[in-house]
Parts: C-alpha cells; structure tokens; sequence
C-alpha cells in the first residue's frame, strides 16, 4: 500500500516538474513491440522471472503470444521456475549459448548488459545466434549517469540493499554491475569488433529513483529535466540500442 501511494505521488510530480519525462521500461516496450512479427524467433537474454516489468504483465503475454517462438536464457535456474509468460526457458551463459548459428531474428536484454564480465566475447556469441540481418536491442544503464556514479561510491557490501530501497528488487536478484559496454562509444566500437551495425543508440532520461524520498525525488526530477537538454545528452540514465547482424 505505501509502495503504491510513493508511486502516485511520484506521478503527480512528474506531471508538475517533468510532465514529458517517459519511463525507459515503457519506451523499451514499445521498441520490441515495434520489431515483433509473426515469422519471429526470439531470444531474450538473461530472462530472469520477467521480460518486462512485473506490473506490465499482460502486455508481456501480448508481446510472447505475437510471433512464431520465444526463448528465454538465464544462469539463474530458481529465476526460470517463476517466468511469467516464456514457456521455452533455458538455463545458460550468454559467454557460450547453447544454440546453433543463425538461430535467431531478434535477441534482448534489459538490464542486463551492464553486469557483462566480457562484452566482446558475449557480443560475438550474440551475434552468432542472430540470422544475417537479425537484430539485438537492449536497455542498460548509461555509465556516466548519476545512479551509476553513485553505485560506483557506494560500498560493494551494501549495493544489494541500496538496489532494494531503490528500486524494490529483492537481495537475490541484484548481481554484480561491470558497465564495461554502457556508452555510446563503447557500443559502438564493440559493434564493429564483433559483426554488428550499429542501428540506433538513443540516450533516454528515465522516471526518478528517489521515489521513497520526496525531497531529494524534486530535486531528482528537476535533474532529470535539466538531462532532457540536448546538451546534456551524454549525461542522461539510460539507454536503449539497436544492432544489425552484418
């Protein structure tokens, strides 16, 4: 019940201090809606219980129930036995797929590049599974965002919980964060190493984080207004992109 009224206060705020501010998750719906097809294959990497957020259940059925087969791959077993809406789950490492080549159209990942121990490596393995002409899209965090720059000061020890207060994900699903693929120029240049083109890299500024501290959650929202700027693009929290298989 507090969770659900800090979340309309949060939206009030919104709409008085940033009323065009987009949740990423949102616009990261639309992304994949937009490239599903009936003839499809999908794969979306590091499942975990969801593709999208819990509370956009349904419209994760809608997008699962949209094309041909949906696969989904995580290293985390006890997360698959809870999937809500993939049927066809395997428990896997993105460093060594256990597909054949060119099985795939469309391959994603949300939240997930950042905890990459080997971009490179997991790239090429990516790209392996996509058809020519396949697409990976994923969201990730922007390393030169505020949140990253304060998850980088804060304690190792304490992140899980940090990630708990803030975002409501329990102890056992934070992992470990590397942001060794979360720029622009760092996706770029992984890109062309591993036999990708580069698509679209479009820098989002997402809802506030502090919404269980009203506060600091204003100050936050006039931040992330002053980041919708273009010239703090570079600065804002989050990222969606999208490469071809060459």
């Amino acid at each position: 019940m507090l969770r659900n009224t800090m979340y309309r206060l949060s939206d009030a705020a919104n709409r008085t201090i940033a009323p065009s501010l987009k949740y990423s998750q949102l616009l990261y719906e639309v992304e994949i809606s937009c490239r599903l097809k009936r003839d499809i294959a999908w794969l979306d990497l590091g499942c975990g219980h969801h593709i999208l957020p819990p509370w956009r259940q349904s419209q994760e059925l809608a997008l699962v129930s949209g094309c041909q087969s949906v696969v989904g791959l995580d290293p985390c077993l006890s997360a698959l036995q809870t999937h809500c809406s993939i049927t066809r789950l395997v428990a896997g490492d993105i460093s060594q797929l256990p597909f054949s080549d060119a099985t795939f159209d469309l391959a994603t990942a949300n939240m997930v590049v950042e905890h990459l121990s080997d971009p490179l490596g997991q790239f090429c393995e990516v790209r392996r599974v996509l058809k020519p002409g396949g697409r990976f899209l994923f969201h990730t965090p922007n390393a030169f965002s505020y949140f990253c720059l304060m998850r980088r000061l804060v304690p190792s020890r304490l992140n899980k919980h940090l990630v708990w207060i803030l975002d409501g994900r329990r102890v056992e699903d934070v992992f470990p964060v590397q942001y060794k693929a979360n720029t622009i120029r760092r996706i770029s240049d992984l890109a062309r190493l591993t036999g990708f083109r580069v698509k679209r890299i479009k820098m989002l500024v997402s809802s506030p984080i502090f919404v269980f501290v009203p506060p600091i959650m204003v100050f936050e929202l006039l931040l992330l207004r002053v980041l919708m700027l273009k010239s703090f693009k570079r600065w804002r929290t989050n990222i969606i992109a999208e490469l071809e298989a060459c």
